[in-house]
């Protein structure tokens, strides 16, 4: 069973024009797949609607085959499906470790649970007592995602994942997601503006393109092919609707 299906899926900010028009999306377990695109693509808006964040027009949404209704985000964060956003959403004034235990509902899970963000992540080791609003650009990354994985998804949504973050970190960040989709099955949907970064970390890709999917692809076939991207994002390849 895939761990994230998504069909017909019309979503925006306004029903009379939505932003993203028809969309299917199938994510299987232990998978990773990038959502690539030029600025103004769709690609967040889509991350918004499947995590709940924004109500569908149209489609439907299924995480490990439960449907999930449109613009409720607790109960898309129940299912399975966690977002972390490009702004990371943290709590900048509480200290590492607090955000950390307060992704953890279970009081008698949060030791371990920090503990293998730990794992992952061991800079954050010497950082747990800091605020979060002092931690550095690529910590507040490596916390955000900690404390997404905490809570068990299924489904782990990352919107532009290396924004202003040193290439040194990114890789070591992309490291840990590949180490995560295989040890817990996680799947795995990452919207990326630096192509050959996310081809190189993930095993599929969608190229969304006004709204539209254009191409969806192994990540390795568009790493032996770059010009289908180049040409998806000129608009000429396959039909855009505008």
């Amino acid at each position: 069973m895939s761990a994230l299906q998504c069909k017909g899926l019309t979503t925006g900010y306004t029903k009379q024009r939505p932003c993203v028009r028809d969309v299917d999306l199938t994510v299987e377990p232990g998978e990773i797949r990038c959502l690539l695109g030029p600025n103004g693509a769709g690609k967040t808006t889509l991350l918004m609607a499947l995590s709940g964040m924004l109500p569908r027009f149209g489609g439907d949404v299924a995480v490990d085959g439960t449907s999930l209704a449109g613009g409720r985000p607790r109960d898309a964060v129940r299912a399975g499906m966690v977002l972390v956003p490009d702004d990371r959403a943290l709590f900048r004034q509480l200290s590492t470790v607090q955000n950390l235990r307060l992704a953890v509902r279970e009081r008698s899970r949060r030791a371990a649970a920090v503990d293998q963000v730990i794992e992952y992540f061991p800079s954050l080791e010497k950082r747990l007592k800091i605020d979060a609003g002092r931690l550095s650009g690529g910590e507040q990354q490596m916390l955000a995602i900690g404390r997404a994985i905490v809570q068990r998804p299924k489904v782990l949504l990352i919107d532009e994942l290396s924004m202003g973050l040193a290439p040194v970190i990114v890789d070591e960040i992309l490291d840990v997601l590949r180490r995560l989709a295989a040890d817990t099955g996680m799947a795995v949907v990452l919207v990326e503006q630096h192509v050959h970064l996310a081809l190189s970390v993930a095993d599929t890709a969608a190229v969304v393109v006004h709204g539209n999917v254009l191409i969806d692809d192994s990540a390795s076939a568009l790493l032996a092919e770059p010009g289908r991207i180049e040409r998806a994002y000129m608009g000429t390849e396959g039909s855009v609707a505008v």
